[in-house]
């Protein structure tokens, strides 16, 4: 097994670590969480610069001992009481619970990555303007962070199954033991979300920052996710409501004025009113904000394409490009611009020492 190590020292620079919303249909959680972020530089899909991530040092690790692991601080939203936990097997109940475990391993992997590095993000970031959480707890079980379930859950949850999907989760876990992305020598902020429409989204046309590392890139393989395209109907009266609106009156919904490069509504006129396609998707609780419209009678029919924010990995994506014969690695490398696997242990041993 490898382990990667970063031979230079880690200054961490400050970055808003927010919220997302991805989708692990496949698990049963619906919309769910991960890591947020900001970016800049032009990534083309499909790059032969970006094929592989660049790995700083390796050597083989095969041996897992829990007592020797950072525990994390995880409360537990539905007791309302806190849970320490050792990194390892907290990215299991996250990887368990925010990925189908009968998803390809080499997309488990990339899943562990991902929400290995969102929590180390989380811990060098603490208290620079992240969701506060009760005292005593790092994180929270829920999406507001990342979905958190433990052993008992996991067997109440998948029954006569759940020896073989643990065993999954936990090979594809310790197979990337204390690896986590970086950028410019600081773990990345790892957005991922279950579905994209065919391309994911550049990080400034969703949230307000760019960021390098999450660029737009083709995400062809996410036409077999169940909720790939969905529509949903809503009176003309609960769609002006929920958006504050009148509805012109010559029988139009409105005006999608502009797209983003990964195809979704950038902006959108409804009469007097300008709204962004985000604002419109948290207002109608759509499950994209690639949409298309149309009036039919009293009602407003929303046709939508992906499941998800968009930014960063898909994790229909990540399946399919595993089912392909990609490695985690390339996985990685598709969806995160230019971000190189570390050792987390150099980043942690900073975080314990500010404390």
């Amino acid at each position: 097994m490898k382990r990667i190590f970063v031979s230079v020292a880690v200054l961490f620079s400050v970055v808003l670590v927010i919220p997302t919303l991805m989708v692990a249909f496949a698990s049963g959680q619906g919309e769910g969480s991960g890591g947020v972020g900001l970016a800049l530089n032009q990534h083309a899909a499909g790059s032969e610069a970006n094929s592989e991530v660049e790995e700083v040092g390796t050597e083989e690790n095969d041996s897992y001992n829990e007592e020797d692991d950072m525990e994390i601080a995880v409360y537990r939203s539905k007791t309302e009481t806190i849970e320490e936990v050792p990194l390892e097997k907290y990215i299991m109940g996250v990887v368990a619970s925010e990925m189908s475990p009968e998803f390809e391993v080499e997309a488990l992997k990339a899943q562990a990555l991902a929400a290995r590095t969102y929590i180390v993000t989380h811990m060098a970031h603490s208290g620079d303007g992240d969701i506060q959480v009760p005292d005593g707890a790092m994180v929270t079980d829920t999406e507001m962070h990342q979905v958190y379930q433990n052993d008992e859950e996991l067997k109440e949850s998948w029954g006569e199954e759940y020896e073989e999907k643990k065993a999954r989760v936990s090979e594809a876990v310790l197979a990337t033991q204390g690896e986590v992305l970086t950028y410019d020598g600081k773990p990345i902020t790892a957005s991922f979300f279950s579905t994209s429409n065919g391309h994911t989204e550049n990080s400034e046309d969703y949230w307000a920052d760019d960021i390098p590392y999450l660029r737009s890139v083709e995400s062809p393989w996410d036409e077999v996710s169940p909720r790939f395209a969905n529509e949903v109907r809503m009176s003309v009266s609960e769609f002006q409501a929920n958006l504050g609106i009148k509805m012109p009156e010559d029988g139009s919904v409105g005006t999608i004025v502009s797209r983003t490069d990964g195809g979704r509504v950038e902006t959108v006129q409804i009469a007097d009113k300008e709204f962004t396609g985000r604002e419109v998707r948290d207002a109608l609780e759509l499950d994209s904000s690639d949409f298309q419209w149309h009036k039919s009678g009293e009602e407003v029919v929303i046709q939508t394409k992906g499941w998800g924010h968009g930014v960063g990995m898909s994790q229909y994506g990540a399946d399919g490009m595993a089912k392909e014969g990609k490695s985690y690695e390339e996985i990685v490398a598709h969806y995160y611009n230019d971000v190189v696997i570390s050792e987390a242990e150099p980043i942690l041993a900073q975080v314990a020492k500010s404390e």
